[in-house]
């Protein structure tokens, strides 16, 4: 990626605008877009819905890019000692599981509605 006055002799790298880091040593999550996602940016929503007789909890919201899923699944899936998985519209966890995977998310930073 080209710098600031790139080709002068007052060239500068571009610098992360949340930890001051070159673009390339930075380590903060950004969305597809290239900016900066943070977890205390984000909004999960957290909703019970039937399917197929059975509840599930859902969690939508969490940009799938910026945060690991399949992280976040596989520990609120140990939590709350059920199953679950990484869907298209964002996690889903068998059964009535709403207050714990509320707290697993405000632990982890994110904001969250419902639950």
């Amino acid at each position: 990626m080209a710098g600031l006055f790139d080709g002068t002799a007052l060239e500068r790298p571009v610098t992360c605008e949340v930890c001051g880091r070159s673009r390339d040593a930075c380590s903060c999550p950004r969305d597809a877009a290239g900016r900066v996602c943070r977890p205390r940016d984000q909004v999960a929503r957290i909703a019970l819905e039937r399917r197929r007789g059975h509840e599930v909890t859902v969690v939508r919201g969490l940009d799938p890019v910026a945060t690991d899923l399949r992280a976040l699944v596989r520990s609120m899936r140990t939590t709350c000692s059920t199953g679950g998985t990484v869907t298209a519209d964002g996690l889903e966890l068998q059964g009535d599981h709403r207050g714990p995977v509320a707290a697993a998310l405000r632990s982890a930073g994110f904001g969250v509605k419902g639950g």
